[in-house]
């Protein structure tokens, strides 16, 4: 995901003197020549880790027209209020500033589900979290008043020797259920899940699960009667 947005941000050549870095996690994303970097995350030990401010991204603490860039990487997707979240990125963006996003959306992880839908047929329970469609996240940029909204998708397959790895890929990331009520996944329906998964490996004892990797991206439009180029892309 940082791969993405570094490479979307490349391709802007208009000056990006002061960007923020909205779910931070460690810090990872650096910062260009000249550019200054404010980091926020929703999780205490993160924002002080990357020396940033701990903030949740529906409600955000720094002043209008604050950044010539925002850039959130993998946390959009668990926010409790994604509209309004983007409606304050927006208005924490300068005019002609620009606005990057990755999450994990709709139609991820589809071995995943169908081996729990497979270990609890009597019974199914969610599971993981609901995750935003390609399309409805377009929508969500435009209601938010981006300019020349864009999302596309991209997928991502990976390949795991056992279904105990891909739970601990998605405990790190955050990609389990979020939901307030979840009912707990019983022992017997774990080894039943782990099983389904195995019966799915390949010739070399892997099985594949897909990501599906939602790219959001938006401008700040600028004020009405505004003379020069309007967007700062490269041709």
């Amino acid at each position: 995901m940082l791969d993405g947005i570094a490479e979307r941000l490349d391709a802007v050549k208009r000056p990006i003197d002061e960007l923020l870095d909205l779910g931070c996690f460690a810090g990872r994303f650096g910062p260009r020549p000249g550019m200054r970097i404010a980091r926020a995350d929703a999780g205490f030990a993160f924002a002080r880790a990357a020396m940033g401010v701990q903030a949740d991204e529906d409600r955000l603490p720094f002043a209008d027209a604050s950044f010539d860039a925002v850039v959130s990487a993998g946390v959009l997707d668990q926010v409790d209020d994604l509209p309004g979240a983007l409606v304050l990125i927006r208005r924490v963006l300068r005019p002609d500033g620009v606005f990057f996003g990755t999450f994990l959306g709709a139609g991820s992880l589809p071995t995943l589900r169908a081996c729990l839908l497979e270990a609890e047929a009597d019974r199914p329970a969610a599971r993981l979290h609901p995750q935003v469609d390609v399309r409805a996240a377009g929508d969500l940029l435009s209601r938010a008043g981006f300019a020349l909204p864009v999302a596309d998708v991209e997928t991502l397959t990976v390949r795991y020797r056992g279904f105990e790895r891909l739970l601990e890929d998605l405990r790190g990331m955050a990609g389990t259920s979020l939901l307030t009520a979840r009912a707990p996944l019983g022992r017997d329906a774990l080894a039943r899940a782990s099983a389904a998964f195995a019966s799915r490996a390949d010739a070399d004892g892997r099985t594949s699960e897909q990501f599906r990797i939602v790219y959001l991206t938006g401008w700040s439009a600028l004020p009405a009667g505004s003379a020069g180029e309007a967007f700062g892309l490269r041709g």
